[in-house]
């Protein structure tokens, strides 16, 4: 039986909207972040050594990363090849591609927005609190934000090519985007004045497998 580590709020509520594409059955261990740090519980150290989310478990095998756990999921068990364009084919390094874009180039800019925005927020001397955020106001207008407006401009010219990611039907590339897009509509500046993206959103919370996957996975309000 598959177990998904699911903590709230985070990567691995992609994993279960994976699982119910598949129509694998699966069971969830809930973590809930620490309210005060956002932090995942020391709880998930017994699973994973680094005691991040998300992380599954099937029989003895434990696979962790979003990436690498949709490819396993996809390969063990996409019998259909459904997810999955064919080796050798465009669509194929197409999907790759996007597998590894998710986290190797858009979440880096959303997350280091998200680190200089709480600098501005966390407790320090009254005499430095206004360098901090003088420093963490430059940063964010001088490099974090126009990084986002170029990955999400290009991201909008690439999604003009076809429906998907990968092509003409939803493949687990289109999984793995999901999150860094629904974090920028959060807190990186992601509107209607990219109406691609938006589209590409709305066509997957419209999906009966992601409500499907909000309902068994619970708390998750990056979009709220």
């Amino acid at each position: 039986m598959i177990t998904v580590h699911h903590l709230n709020n985070s990567r691995s509520q992609r994993v279960i909207w994976l699982l119910e594409e598949l129509g694998v059955d699966y069971e969830i261990k809930h973590y809930q972040r620490d309210p005060k740090t956002m932090l995942a519980p020391k709880s998930l150290l017994k699973i994973h050594p680094l005691g991040k989310s998300p992380v599954i478990t099937d029989g003895d095998i434990t696979v962790a990363e979003s990436g690498a756990i949709i490819e396993y999921l996809i390969d063990r068990y996409d019998v259909e090849r459904k997810l999955v364009p064919a080796a050798g084919t465009p669509t194929r390094l197409r999907y790759t591609y996007w597998l590894h874009f998710a986290e190797g180039s858009a979440m880096s800019p959303l997350l280091m927005k998200l680190v200089f925005s709480h600098i501005e927020k966390a407790p320090m001397p009254f005499f430095a609190k206004p360098i901090a955020k003088a420093i963490s106001k430059k940063t964010k207008e001088s490099f974090i934000e126009p990084q986002i407006k170029a990955h999400l401009d290009y991201i909008e010219s690439e999604l003009e090519k076809s429906t998907w990611f990968a092509g003409g039907r939803l493949t687990g590339a289109d999984i793995q985007m999901s999150f860094p897009l629904e974090a920028a509509a959060a807190r990186g500046g992601l509107d209607e004045s990219y109406p691609k993206i938006m589209a590409f959103i709305k066509r997957i919370h419209a999906r009966a497998s992601y409500k499907r996957a909000l309902e068994r996975g619970g708390e998750y309000s990056l979009m709220s």
